[in-house]
């Protein structure tokens, strides 16, 4: 079987091996492929991600995927926003915020935080983070986006790798969405 929408169970530690404190869980549920559309007509993608208290995920954007993020259950999920600038930096200008039809300005770097049922839109080049409010539990968070393309549309501030190393003891008893065969 050849799957190229990467969908299926992903875990991440970007590289770091830090699981406990830097990572996520993931479940790709829906996914289109940009690069053959013909074959995969799909236009968007939906996942799941879990983000246990005291895990973060590494500030980022997306060259060309806009997402909506939404706090499923669980705590409070805060997500800082910034501004690329051009350059890759972070910009200091304040950033729109789209969030459940309200549309406001807040300062570079602000944390905006989602409640359960709350949700955010993110643009291309609009840097965002993802960290749990102390004391408030473990988040499920749903994303719905365009397609998502992992190896490509991408661009961490801070050097990090996307899908960690493993090193197999056993043949896997599931594979992860970036083990399948590539067609």
């Amino acid at each position: 079987m050849k799957i190229l929408s990467r969908r299926g169970w992903d875990i991440t530690d970007y590289g770091l091996g830090k699981w406990n404190e830097v990572g996520f869980a993931l479940i790709t549920l829906r996914n289109g492929n940009q690069k053959n559309p013909e074959k995969y007509k799909k236009v968007y993608a939906e996942k799941l991600l879990m983000l246990k208290e005291g895990q973060h995920s590494p500030m980022h954007f997306h060259w060309n995927k806009s997402e909506d993020i939404i706090n499923r259950g669980g705590g409070t999920l805060i997500i800082h926003l910034y501004n690329d600038n051009g350059d890759g930096e972070l910009d200091d200008t304040d950033v729109l915020v789209h969030s459940d039809g309200r549309e406001y300005y807040v300062k570079a770097g602000t944390g905006v935080e989602l409640q359960p049922g709350e949700s955010i839109t993110l643009w291309p080049h609009q840097y965002h983070d993802f960290d749990v409010k102390t004391g408030t539990g473990d988040v499920l968070i749903g994303e719905v986006s365009m397609c998502n393309d992992d190896t490509t549309d991408n661009r961490f501030y801070e050097e990090v790798g996307r899908f960690p190393e493993i090193e197999e003891d056993e043949e896997p008893y599931r594979l992860l969405c970036n083990e399948y065969p590539r067609g």
